[in-house]
């Protein structure tokens, strides 16, 4: 039985000195690289919803979009 529960298996492709990189690391720390990356990407993950809050914001101060309000959505949901 398999150790991992609820994951996904991927192919990805990299560049070569990224893939090098990735393997010395992964040698070094006596990690794997699927763990590497995933912790890496969740790294990126976290930097990008800070980005996209930003830009959310900003189009809100400058009216590009509009808010609604909680119960607005509440009464038109009939909560």
């Amino acid at each position: 039985m398999s150790k991992y529960v609820n994951v996904t298996k991927m192919s990805i492709t990299l560049d070569n000195e990224v893939a090098m990189e990735l393997s010395a690391i992964a040698k070094e720390l006596n990690e794997k690289k699927s763990h590497l990356i995933e912790n890496a990407l969740m790294l990126y993950f976290d930097m990008l919803d800070e980005k996209l809050a930003d830009k959310r914001l900003r189009e809100l101060e400058t009216g590009a979009v509009k808010a609604i309000l909680a119960e607005d959505v509440w009464k038109e949901l009939g909560l």
